[in-house]
């Protein structure tokens, strides 16, 4: 079993905290994803899983059994790194032997010719490169096995990183952003062969990533880290659809969602503009909220258009096949609102035209003011978002 359990686990460096109090339960053979910018915490928090780095305070726990004690090599993980780092005096079959060679082979078996002569040396140095073969025929890297990582492609060198983790038969593969060096047509191709090798080889998997693509293409599920927190632990699609706070609601969707102010008014209403908008809040008149609304929930309305929240002259248009992302410089918004709309429906919409905007109620999220998220009452949660909460309600025990 390989399910890992990280309880409490704090780390700084001189007085900065790095990670605080992260708690987080993987289970045995899942496709984990920490999502984050840059200085978030996540490649600490892997390096600490690994053995790498020690952790400040809390624990980490693999099958159920505490590893803080336990050096790399014996927690029975594999990491691939962002830099690939392959030995470039080495083949490639050279590359992916070494880990099975340090393993097999006592330092004297080790040594140049002379290490040959000893009794086992030569049968297990067959055994080894016949694994080599067939882990290099698995990803499709067979006819480079005697080149040197100089003579490769970035994705046949990303390859071969994944090759060396993987011919030790790990029960943990940790990908440290294995994909930010490559170009965008190679990224895609590496997400769904990274993808198919999860579902083949079906241990756990924990990725990092600061690419929202990789982690909703790739994960069970997405931890969500913010200034060394877990912000939200969850199914990408409830990530997007159901975010727990302000904060990973703007981290998470591209293009980013809008946040517009609004207040509560009678009866729990939300009014905006002076008008009265669909979504009752259940909150005394007075408070104010934060609407947040991602492109796709704009529609275009004539004006004085029923539910029309915002108006503004168009600045960009963005043509990308069946969407177009229309971006409008609304009044009262210092940064343009951008809509998803139908290409078709809205192919006369053009730069310097005043448009109106509507948004679903059912689509539009609340948040206080603080960013903690507002739960709209029940008759007016989009469909989605109460398909994703019976999805997800078994998994919620995961986050402690």
């Amino acid at each position: 079993m390989a399910a890992i359990s990280l309880d409490r686990l704090s780390k700084d460096y001189g007085g900065n905290p790095v990670l605080d109090v992260v708690s987080l339960d993987i289970a045995d053979g899942e496709f984990l994803t920490l999502l984050g910018p840059s200085g978030c915490g996540k490649s600490t928090l892997l390096r600490i899983i690994a053995g790498l780095e020690a952790q400040g305070s809390g624990s980490v726990a693999i099958g159920g059994l505490a590893v803080d004690g336990l050096r790399p090599k014996q927690r029975d993980v594999a990491m691939v790194f962002q830099s690939y780092a392959l030995y470039p005096h080495m083949t490639v079959a050279a590359n992916m032997a070494l880990p099975l060679k340090m393993r097999r082979l006592s330092p004297f078996q080790r040594l140049p010719v002379v290490g040959r002569l000893f009794a086992g040396t030569q049968a297990t140095i067959r055994q080894i490169e016949s694994e080599v073969r067939q882990t290099a025929a698995a990803l499709e890297i067979q006819h480079v096995l005697d080149r040197r990582p100089s003579q490769l492609s970035g994705g046949q060198r990303q390859r071969v990183a994944v090759g060396r983790a993987m011919v030790r038969r790990p029960s943990i593969f940790l990908m440290d952003e294995p994909l930010s060096n490559l170009d965008a047509k190679l990224r895609v191709t590496m997400r769904a062969e990274i993808k198919e090798l999860h579902r083949k080889l079906g241990v756990t998997f924990i990725y990092v990533t600061h690419d929202q693509a990789e982690a909703m293409t790739l994960s069970d599920r997405v931890a969500v880290m913010l200034d060394g927190k877990l912000r939200q632990v969850g199914r990408p699609l409830e990530i997007y659809v159901d975010p727990a706070e302000r904060r990973v609601a703007e981290f998470i969707g591209s293009p980013k969602i809008t946040m517009i102010e609004a207040c509560v008014g009678e009866g729990g209403k939300v009014y905006f503009g002076g008008r009265a908008l669909a979504i009752e809040t259940g909150l005394q008149p007075g408070n104010s909220v934060i609407l947040g609304i991602r492109p796709e929930a704009f529609t275009l309305v004539a004006p004085g258009g029923q539910g029309e929240l915002l108006a503004g002259r168009v600045r960009l248009v963005e043509h990308l096949g069946s969407d177009l992302y229309v971006h409008v410089d609304a009044e009262g918004k210092a940064e343009p609102v951008i809509a998803r709309l139908d290409a078709e429906r809205a192919s006369h919409v053009a730069i310097g035209e005043q448009v109106h905007l509507a948004a679903r109620a059912e689509r539009v999220l609340l948040f206080a003011p603080e960013g903690r998220r507002i739960r709209a009452c029940p008759d007016v949660r989009s469909p989605a978002a109460v398909a994703v909460e019976t999805k997800v309600s078994a998994r919620r025990g995961y986050v402690r």
